[in-house]
């Protein structure tokens, strides 16, 4: 299965947060590929140096690396204009979700995240793989 991490599903995963085995289970399923686009690792990078400064932003990003987080960076004319399409339609969801939600659709997988205020109107709709870890 492929999987793709929002920002959410990462922290939590990185904080021990409710939902965090459903993502540990995808990233030890050896059948399972995990992503993140960079916009959704930039909006944890962003959370933890908040909190803890460079140096802990930085031993975050390395940790979902070494767990088998692949970083994914579509930024091509077609991603884009997806994006643009999806933030348009479904204006509630952040610009950084709506590209984790492109890349699922790109790589045929579904997205993990936790995000039920942005999500949970287009998980209604049946068209969009989101799987909710908690």
């Amino acid at each position: 299965m492929i999987c793709v991490l929002d920002a959410c599903a990462m922290i939590a995963l990185l904080r021990g947060e409710p939902g965090e085995d459903v993502v540990w289970t995808h990233l030890c399923d050896p059948a399972s590929a995990c992503y993140a686009h960079a916009l959704n690792l930039c909006e944890v990078y962003y959370d933890f140096y908040r909190v803890g400064g460079e140096a802990v932003a930085r031993s975050a990003i390395n940790d979902l690396k070494y767990l088998g987080v692949s970083e994914r960076n579509d930024l091509d004319e077609a991603f884009w204009q997806e994006v643009g399409r999806v933030k348009a339609i479904y204006r509630k969801v952040s610009l950084a979700d709506c590209c984790a939600l492109a890349l699922a659709a790109r790589l045929g997988g579904s997205l993990l995240t936790s995000d039920h205020h942005e999500f949970d109107a287009l998980a209604a709709l049946g068209n969009w793989p989101i799987v909710f870890i908690r």
